[in-house]
């Protein structure tokens, strides 16, 4: 695990995400194409065969689908890390309108089966919408400690866990409440993992950045993002975590990628925590990349030059030197 943990903190290198098939459904139809598997396939071995890949990704989150077709193979030839989304998507919570994450039924045989794909870690994801009356106490204990279960389940496993406690950009909540909130799920999540036992030197944490609602009308500035964010972390993470890793959450990828340099280049300065930081994006990081390349053979390599552009910038930003 610690050496999984070390392939992951590279110099100049992030985690792609490529897990969530609503998604990239989303972003087939927006390119005006109809989503398929055989389609979805086409397009990450685009992503996966760029060249040079591995100086800037040192792993890659798959979904079940993608893994079980031999997706990895292509990102272990490369010594890219492979890694597997294991929860199963949200469900009400108490017949309200909060949504819980739910999967951890059979888990531990689906890790086993993963391991045979060569999947060295994971991730589960848990949301937090903000309103006036949400997250409540209840929602948030509960959901942290399925989050915690399924964290020490995959350490028993000898796999890493990310746990993404992920507060939602969506709303009009003002960056003070982001950062109340952010603070209080962080907070407890890591109480709920001591409780649990598990190893914070052997997991990862995804986190959402500190932002107003998209809805708020406000925009930022990356220093302000970047004071923010760090004050959070540095209130509510333990410096036995090795390694942050950020979302992107629905900024677009200018937003999250210079907001993710100031975050970097402040922590260097003034040393808010003893963890490494880098990037997880999904989207921030394919954003133009299938209008490109639009299912066409003939454009594919218009596509992962695009694609090769985000990743250099990127790995500037994760060295705070964009």
């Amino acid at each position: 695990m610690n050496q999984t943990v070390q392939q992951l903190s590279a110099s100049r290198k992030g985690i792609l995400a490529t897990d969530s098939t609503k998604g990239i459904i989303r972003r087939f139809e927006a390119a005006g194409l109809t989503f398929a598997p055989e389609l979805d396939k086409r397009y990450k071995e685009l992503l996966f065969n760029t060249n040079n890949l591995e100086n800037y990704i040192s792993g890659v989150i798959l979904n079940d689908s993608n893994i079980k077709i031999g997706l990895g193979e292509i990102l272990k030839q490369k010594g890219i890390e492979i890694g597997i989304k294991v929860d199963e998507g949200l469900e009400s919570f108490n017949n309200t309108d909060e949504q819980i994450t739910k999967g951890l039924e059979v888990l531990s045989e689906r890790l086993e089966n993963y391991k045979k794909y060569g999947a060295t870690f994971t991730k589960w994801r848990g949301v937090f919408n903000i309103s006036d009356i949400h997250p409540s106490d209840n929602f948030i204990s509960e959901n942290l400690r399925r989050m915690a279960d399924y964290a020490k389940l995959v350490q028993d496993k000898g796999m890493v866990p990310i746990v993404e406690p992920e507060v939602l950009y969506d709303g009009n909540h003002t960056n003070a409440r982001c950062e109340e909130v952010t603070t209080k799920v962080l907070k407890k999540l890591f109480d709920i993992l001591k409780e649990k036992d598990v190893n914070l030197t052997n997991l990862i944490l995804k986190s959402n950045m500190v932002l107003p609602g998209k809805d708020s009308g406000v925009t930022m500035m990356p220093l302000e993002v970047s004071n923010s964010t760090l004050r959070t972390l540095q209130n509510s993470v333990p410096n036995d975590v090795p390694l942050i890793v950020f979302l992107s959450g629905g900024q677009t990828s200018e937003q999250a990628i210079f907001n993710l340099n100031e975050i970097v280049k402040l922590n260097i300065e003034k040393k808010f925590g003893g963890w490494d930081l880098t990037f997880s994006f999904e989207r921030a990081l394919q954003e133009g990349v299938l209008d490109v390349w639009c299912g066409k053979e003939e454009n594919v390599s218009k596509a992962q030059e695009v694609f090769s552009n985000r990743l250099q910038k990127v790995s500037k930003a994760r060295i705070g030197e964009l």
